[in-house]
């Protein structure tokens, strides 16, 4: 039996019946990642001596019926813009090429008392401001289901670790779809938390406000679950996450059937690919069977807006970032130099406006939210591109532009509302597919229930062959 295929639940049985020691599933891991991580790239540091050190821990704590959680002993591994105590915490950045951190960010201190095994940073793009996986410090991170190919961004290295065997889950962020997007590329469930329902402190500057939050991704719902639950707390140096009670962050809320449900296929006139808008139309048939009402529409918000709203707030924060810690534009990927240059020329009424756009925008999602219950639209428009190109030139014929693949998910970072991908039907060359499913402020754990419903009638994971 391959030990690194097992979930959390399976790894825990085996922990309490004594069946295999978290050191077992710690060594049989690393062989996974020897073998398959030089050709991904998803990994790029490593926390080899005090891993295992974890693991002996763990396994000493299970032999005394003394585990810490439900999740001791599992190993896990975090994205390169989230703080691990020790290990570099790169962003992608040469310009952060020797940070390393002297304490972890809240969600991750909470997983390491809770006896997980970090296994180590995953790849990003520089400052996770892009939807591939590529950088100056590590270069570029390929899909498990095609190497060559991209698994998408900025969680590219989150998601291509995961579906490839190596760690049961991945910490990431997800500022625009960064967590939602590379999942349906590769098969996974991933959530884009509500703003606060995670709470954060000690963790890199904030480029992109409340519009980033950090979640879970993994080969599971009921996986993504057992994390979430113990990574979401409140931290008193996170206002926004005083708004949740632990109450709140523990229920696990039955969703029952009858739930309306809008279906957006498309954006305006944006291109989709066939096999994506199939691929959805797919997941409509099974939520209908699980008793919900799926409705199809058009988008209901205006998406001139939204990209308004997008095409200031990244190079905004990121021309902050440059200039007031004092970051050499020269050891910056050239791609990002305009971006500088269109925040620095932002004006104070300018990032005013902004502010008051996105309250109204908030404002009018609520009230989507009083004739539905959730949104469902592909997580991402394109399938994956080769992996060092930004984004793919054409989609389903149709000139794209850089944002095209990525046009389905900002709403609900900008809305901030939480959001979830489900894998769908894969394409006709066997690659996977994902749908966002977004619901109202507050709604995470209802959406991890949905999912937990979706996946017993889809089935468990598909692994790539590799």
């Amino acid at each position: 039996m391959d030990l690194w295929r097992l979930n959390i639940h399976e790894l825990t049985a085996g922990y309490r019946n004594g069946k295999f020691s978290p050191v077992e599933i710690f060594d049989s891991t690393v062989k996974r990642i020897d073998a398959v991580n030089p050709v991904l790239n998803a990994i790029v540091s490593f926390n080899w001596a005090e891993a295992r050190a974890a693991a002996e821990a763990s396994a000493a704590r299970w032999k005394n019926d003394a585990a810490l959680s439900e999740i001791d002993g599992v190993p896990i591994t975090v994205k390169d813009n989230i703080p691990v105590r020790g290990l570099p915490c790169t962003w992608g950045s040469r310009s952060y090429a020797d940070y390393r951190p002297e304490r972890d960010e809240f969600p991750i201190a909470r997983l390491r008392q809770a006896g997980v095994v970090i296994l180590g940073k995953t790849n990003a793009p520089e400052f996770t401001l892009q939807g591939y996986t590529d950088n100056l410090v590590y270069g570029a991170t390929g899909n498990p289901w095609n190497p060559d190919l991209t698994p998408g961004g900025s969680s590219g290295g989150a998601v291509a670790a995961v579906a490839s065997g190596m760690g049961v889950a991945a910490i990431a962020t997800d500022g625009g779809g960064s967590i939602r997007r590379p999942c349906a590329h590769t098969g996974l469930y991933g959530l884009k938390p509500s703003p606060g329902f995670v709470g954060r402190a000690d963790g890199l500057p904030a480029l992109l406000g409340d519009f980033e939050t950090m979640g879970p991704i993994a080969r599971s719902a009921s996986d993504l679950r057992c994390i979430l639950q113990i990574m979401a707390a409140r931290h008193p140096f996170d206002r926004a996450s005083m708004a949740f009670t632990e109450e709140q962050r523990r229920q696990a809320p039955r969703v029952a059937p009858g739930r309306k449900i809008l279906c957006v296929a498309q954006f305006g006139d944006a291109p989709v690919d066939p096999d994506i808008r199939s691929s959805l139309l797919n997941a409509c048939d099974t939520l209908t069977a699980l008793g919900h009402h799926v409705e199809s529409g058009s988008v209901p918000f205006d998406v001139d807006r939204l990209n308004a709203i997008w095409g200031l707030i990244g190079p905004v924060g990121l021309a902050w970032l440059v200039d007031s810690h004092g970051i050499d534009p020269s050891l910056l990927n050239d791609s990002l130099l305009p971006m500088i240059e269109v925040g620095r020329s932002a004006s104070a009424s300018q990032y005013v406006q902004l502010l008051n756009d996105v309250a109204d925008f908030r404002v009018g999602l609520a009230r989507i939210f009083t004739a539905y219950d959730f949104i469902l639209t592909p997580s991402v428009a394109a399938m994956p591109w080769p992996k060092a190109e930004s984004h793919p030139e054409l989609i389903n014929g149709t000139a794209a532009g850089p944002r095209g693949h990525a046009i389905f998910t900002p709403f609900a970072n900008a809305g901030g509302l939480p959001g979830i991908n489900l894998p769908t039907r894969p394409s006709a060359n066997n690659m996977p597919i994902g749908c966002q499913i977004v619901g109202p402020f507050g709604s995470d754990l209802e959406l991890v229930s949905m999912a937990e419903a979706y996946e017993n009638e889809m089935g468990r994971f598909r692994w790539p062959n590799l």
